[in-house]
């Protein structure tokens, strides 16, 4: 069975669980423990404030059933997630968990729907304000450091990045899960814990010179075929292969595909996909003479509806505005 909420009723569901229910004392005065609502499963999550304004959220907890969640446009903050059981997959094609971590950058999320399947969930949440970036990794002048600002958007969409789970990140995050101290001793363990992690996530991007490059484990051969998979893209928007039929034209495994576009590119293969497919629309509306209908269809969408939605999600603006001469929000 499969639920679906969106992110206002899910968090109003854990609200209201722990208004009603007795509250057991928390156990530091920095540290809050809810329990999961019971119509949606079993467990608890602990938010902890290790330093002013940067949360960890520690969660142990499993639903009763798959659950999709419709995510909203909303101001995100930084965050850094790391599971080590469970996964979360979006409709773009982004994984958290099962070997993937996920960097959300500050600024616009965008509205998309993630699926949650049923399965124990335990992993950290890392929240913050992106200035603190410049407290804990600073440059020479005390500002975010180049390659960091991707991940401080202001008003402009987010950038979401899946870095691959490591050894070590695995390692680090099970020591904040279980940690062994109480008190201000804990506090301090987390804290030091919460940047280590951060850190190791961020390593891939603050190690090259111009953001995101190409990780020295992809040999020349297979980022060679990677790049074929993006021309292969280019040249089949209205009809591309799927990803599995796509890492058999290369050559490279499934997973190596979808974790090289990562790092070649910087984005996942399906989120690639969708903006060229976007763009390519663009050009057919402003160029006129055409249906919206035909558009679709053009791109690759064989429902209106849905090429609909995803053109306004990125342009901000319908097709039809688009065919009638409006100009996207973008580009004022």
């Amino acid at each position: 069975m499969t639920i679906t909420l969106t992110q206002k009723e899910h968090w109003e569901l854990w609200a209201e669980a722990n208004q009603n229910s007795p509250q057991a004392p928390e156990k530091e005065p920095f540290e809050i423990i809810s329990e999961m609502p019971k119509q949606l499963g079993k467990g608890y999550l602990q938010d902890i404030e290790v330093h002013p304004e940067l949360w960890l959220t520690i969660w142990d907890c499993e639903y009763n059933d798959d659950v999709l969640f419709k995510i909203s446009e909303w101001d995100h903050p930084l965050q850094f997630c790391v599971f080590l059981s469970g996964k979360v997959i979006d409709e773009y094609g982004g994984q958290l968990g099962e070997g993937y971590t996920c960097i959300s950058g500050s600024g616009v999320q965008r509205q998309m729907i993630t699926e949650s399947p049923k399965s124990p969930r335990i992993g950290v949440d890392i929240h913050m304000p992106p200035d603190l970036l410049a407290t804990f990794f600073p440059d020479e002048t005390g500002d975010i450091p180049q390659q960091l600002r991707l991940l401080a958007k202001g008003n402009n969409w987010q950038t979401l990045l899946y870095p691959e789970t490591t050894s070590a990140i695995q390692g680090v995050a099970q020591q904040i899960v279980n940690c062994p101290f109480q008190g201000i001793t804990k506090r301090m363990y987390l804290q030091g814990k919460v940047l280590e992690l951060m850190a190791l996530q961020l390593a891939p991007i603050l190690s090259a010179q111009d953001g995101l490059q190409p990780s020295p484990r992809l040999k020349p051969d297979t980022i060679a075929r990677i790049h074929l998979a993006r021309e292969i893209l280019l040249t089949h928007l209205e009809n591309p292969p799927s990803l599995l039929e796509l890492s058999q034209i290369v050559g490279v495994s499934d997973r190596t595909l979808r974790r090289g576009f990562q790092e070649l590119f910087g984005t996942t293969v399906f989120r690639y996909l969708t903006e060229k497919r976007m763009e390519w629309a663009e050009q057919l509306l402003r160029q006129g003479n055409i249906t919206i209908s035909e558009v679709a269809h053009r791109v690759g969408y064989s429902h209106q509806g849905r090429f609909a939605e995803t053109f306004k999600r990125r342009f901000m603006i319908t097709p039809g505005e688009c065919l009638s001469g409006k100009k996207s929000v973008l580009e004022l």
